[in-house]
């Protein structure tokens, strides 16, 4: 997997977004959170799903995930969520694929319980 963005432009776009944590999980999976929610998730040289992860809507689910490069992401989609996995270069440039963490952020701080 060749991706336009690499490790550490992933890594520093995610921590320009408010309020995110980081941690690193799954056997070396670089994943940003928000509200303790999971919003981006990229894995580097790995043989298997590698890529960049991001939640989407339901209507950009079902446009993006037959794209070429572009897959549902392992374990979430198959759990009925809507997310992708982009794991060739091809498909989105660097700045298609911020759009789409944005996004992604923006859709799980939706679903942040308010606090009082």
């Amino acid at each position: 997997m060749y991706l336009t963005m690499n490790l550490n432009n992933f890594n520093h776009f995610c921590n320009s977004l408010p309020n995110t944590t980081y941690t690193v999980q799954w056997r070396g999976s670089h994943v940003w959170k928000i509200g303790g929610k999971i919003f981006a998730i990229g894995n580097w040289g790995r043989k298997k799903n590698s890529g960049i992860t991001f939640k989407v809507s339901k209507i950009a689910f079902e446009c993006l995930k037959d794209e070429p490069g572009i897959r549902p992401a392992p374990y979430l989609a198959s759990r009925g969520m809507s997310w992708l996995q982009c794991y060739n270069e091809d498909t989105l440039n660097s700045g298609d694929l911020r759009s789409h963490l944005t996004e992604s952020y923006r859709l799980v701080s939706l679903n942040l319980k308010k606090t009082v």
